[in-house]
């Protein structure tokens, strides 16, 4: 069973790709944390903290150029990005093209306390470098219900022997 069958979660509202893209930019800005990976069944995603730029639809991850992941993309290829907003009010599954690039400019922008604990010789450590997503294309689901809305679309579901109402969704491509 998946989740894209009409049985498992019943989607009323309409959304439009322009909400959702808005959506997937406020939750990844606000929840940094996502899983990504490179787009092979014999690879898995892990959790990495991302930096967005939503002007320039740009995502940016550190990394350690010894890393399985930076070594996959070093030659720019095919990623995924999966999101579950804290909030739980968006979901997102996005396809699109990791690459490593070394930009002293946004290491310098990003750079924090936390990300220097991994790079011990700071920011001109030789095993820092930086990858770069550029998301392609994917599907979001958004429900800004909350969760009291939810329990009730859930009690009135059963009660009138209908589905609930939890939200949209809509596939969504960028400009990249």
């Amino acid at each position: 069973m998946t989740l894209d069958q009409p049985h498992d979660i019943h989607l009323r509202e309409p959304l439009s790709e322009g909400e959702a893209v808005q959506a997937f930019w406020d939750h990844v800005q606000n929840h940094t944390t996502v899983m990504l990976g490179i787009n092979t069944p014999d690879q898995h995603l892990r959790p990495m903290t991302a930096f967005s730029e939503p002007e320039s639809e740009l995502i940016w991850f550190f990394t350690r150029d010894d890393t399985e992941l930076a070594a996959e993309a070093a030659g720019s290829t095919e990623a995924r990005l999966v999101l579950a907003a804290k909030d739980q009010e968006v979901f997102a599954d996005i396809f699109g093209t990791l690459s490593v690039d070394r930009d002293p400019g946004r290491i310098e922008r990003y750079w924090s306390p936390i990300v220097a604990a991994w790079y011990p010789g700071g920011k001109t450590d030789p095993n820092l470098t930086l990858m770069c997503f550029a998301p392609h294309q994917g599907q979001m689901w958004v429900s800004k219900q909350g969760l009291v809305r939810l329990l009730f679309q859930v009690a009135t579901a059963n009660l009138t022997k209908t589905l609930p109402d939890v939200g949209g969704s809509a596939s969504i491509t960028f400009r990249h």
